[in-house]
Parts: C-alpha cells; structure tokens; sequence
C-alpha cells in the first residue's frame, strides 16, 4: 500500500510541469517570419552589382525609395536613412559587405515605415547562364510585439509588405538594367 502511494504520488509530479508549461505555450509571442524572392537578369553580374552593391544608392533603382544616404558609404556598420515615397522612412546598418561575393547583409532593428521589427536582409547576386540571378531574403517580426495584434501590424500584413518591397524593387531593377 505504501508503495503503491509513492508511485501515484511520483507520477502526479511528472505531469505536473506539464500542465504548468501547457498555458505559456498557448500564449507564446510572434514568431520570427522569412521571406525570399529572385529575379534572374540579362546583366552581367558586375553591372548588377553596382547598383545593388551600393549601400546608399538604391533610391536609383528602387521606385519605392526617394532618397539613401549612409554615414559611411559601403563599410561595415554604415548607417542608411531611407526616405520613402509617400512620407517615412527606414535605417539600416550593414552588418556585412563583400564586394568579391556580391552580397549585403544588412539589419533595421525598427521596421520604420514598415510594420515590422527586429528586420535582417541578405541581397546577392549570383551568375546565371550568360546574365544574372538576385536573391533578395529578408527575416523579421511583426510589428506587434505582443499577443492579438491590430491586422496592419501582424503576421500577414508583415509578410505581404517585405514581399511587396522585394518584388517591387528587383522588377524594378531588372527593367532598368534590362533597358540598357
């Protein structure tokens, strides 16, 4: 008899942590979201990275962009204030930059005019056949930290404008490089 007490009494304390972690999982926070897209180029992958390449460039070839101006061009830790058509606006450090390998990392801790947070992007650009391929991937949290966000702050509306900022500018960008 008294073991058998010991043994109901052992295994009410092994479920206990779990009945105690199940409320905290049903009430967790936003999940990290990712988003990439691609554009393959009839440009040699040089021509196409100067403009993507230049860290305070982009409003030439972005339509979303009016102006970009960072405090140290292309090197590590640069800052960038994008001004964005239609008011508000953006900045951006680079995180890293190799001109060799043709790719930007760069991080916005504060999505801006963007309903994010906690926003990190690579840009690359890769050959493809006898032109080019850019992959543009981004990863963010809503900009509703918390649980229950308003719809313009949460998963979706995240998602679908850092989709809308990466098709936007590399369609942009593969017309005027095509163009030329």
């Amino acid at each position: 008899m008294r073991h058998s007490r010991a043994v109901l009494g052992l295994l009410a304390w092994s479920f206990l942590p779990l009945s105690l972690l199940q409320p905290a999982a049903e009430a967790h926070g936003p999940t990290r979201q990712k988003v990439t897209e691609e554009v393959v180029i009839n440009a040699a992958p040089a021509d196409v990275w100067k403009l993507v390449g230049n860290f305070d460039g982009w409003s030439a070839w972005h339509p979303a962009i009016e102006s970009s101006t960072a405090t140290a061009g292309d090197a590590v830790d640069s800052v960038r204030t994008l001004k964005i058509k239609g008011g508000g606006e953006v900045i951006e450090t680079i995180e890293a930059y190799d001109a060799e390998a043709m790719t930007l990392k760069y991080r916005a801790k504060d999505g801006g005019a963007l309903p994010v947070t906690n926003y990190s992007s690579t840009i690359m650009v890769k050959p493809e056949g006898s032109g080019s391929k850019v992959l543009w991937r981004g990863a963010f949290y809503r900009g509703f930290p918390n649980n229950d966000p308003p719809p313009e702050l949460n998963d979706d509306a995240a998602i679908k404008a850092i989709t809308g900022v990466y098709q936007t500018g590399l369609a942009a960008l593969k017309a005027k490089l095509e163009a030329r």
